[in-house]
């Protein structure tokens, strides 16, 4: 088992989970071009070769980013995999001198575990919102707004 960042030839898998927890609403489905726009945003967790988790860390501005698509396989949840994802994200973006990250979240409670705290979704650049087209629940969105000072 072991986190490493994303290939190219990684964006097929991480596209078919994202969109597998997606038709849950647990995250926002992706497209595969977006997937491959911003390979360099993933990171992954593999097992036996499979990928069974993935995050991204989009950098938003000068001193802010957000994490994206948290997902662990449903039959590999609650083994900590999530958390190693969060932690590797969290990681770089100290690493790359960020001094906010933030999350939109149904799962507030798990994200408060890392320190992040809740804000009004009034706070997030307005650049952000040009994703919640996409969501199959705009523009009733149920996610939390999260910010983490690093």
């Amino acid at each position: 088992m072991k986190i490493e960042k994303a290939t190219i030839k990684d964006a097929l898998n991480i596209h078919n989970l994202i969109n597998k927890s997606a038709k849950e609403y647990e995250v926002l489905p992706r497209a595969l071009s977006y997937i491959y726009e911003n390979i360099r945003d993933y990171w992954i967790f593999k097992e036996d070769g499979n990928i069974i988790g993935c995050v991204a860390l989009h950098i938003v501005w000068e001193d802010l980013a957000e994490i994206k698509s948290l997902v662990v396989e449903k039959e590999s949840q609650k083994k900590g995999i999530g958390e190693s994802l969060i932690k590797q994200a969290l990681n770089e973006a100290r690493e790359m001198q960020l001094k906010q990250i933030f999350v939109l979240t149904f799962i507030p409670a798990y994200f408060s575990k890392f320190g992040f705290n809740l804000v009004d979704k009034s706070f997030l650049p307005h650049k952000i919102w040009a994703e919640c087209i996409n969501c199959p629940k705009f523009p009733n969105c149920e996610e939390e707004a999260m910010m983490k000072e690093l």
